[in-house]
């Protein structure tokens, strides 16, 4: 749900949306393909269910790579895409402007 003291959501956010997704649906579809295949049927009808969000946020968040580490405090995690905290940001506040509880 959103709450009135998280910022809208702008443009930017729905292409960090547009640009992840996809990202975590194949990965999602290496550990359970079924229930992968409906999250992406439901992406490409413009919506997710609320498991799928839920998920969907919790993947983001584990998936930060961008972090700011250097080598001495951490070694960057290796994975299909580079992950920011401000992409965590703007995809945790695309699924509350989605009506989704982050």
């Amino acid at each position: 749900m959103n709450d009135s003291a998280s910022p809208p959501p702008t443009d930017e956010d729905a292409r960090v949306a547009g640009r992840l997704v996809p990202v975590w649906l194949e990965e999602a579809a290496r550990h359970d393909e079924r229930a992968a295949a409906r999250a992406r049927q439901d992406w490409q009808r413009g919506r997710l269910s609320p498991e799928a969000a839920r998920e969907l946020a919790d993947w983001v968040t584990a998936r930060v790579t961008d972090t700011g580490f250097n080598q001495d405090e951490g070694p960057t995690p290796e994975g299909p895409a580079r992950i920011s905290v401000a992409d965590k940001t703007a995809l945790h506040r695309w699924l509350e402007a989605q009506g989704h509880s982050v």
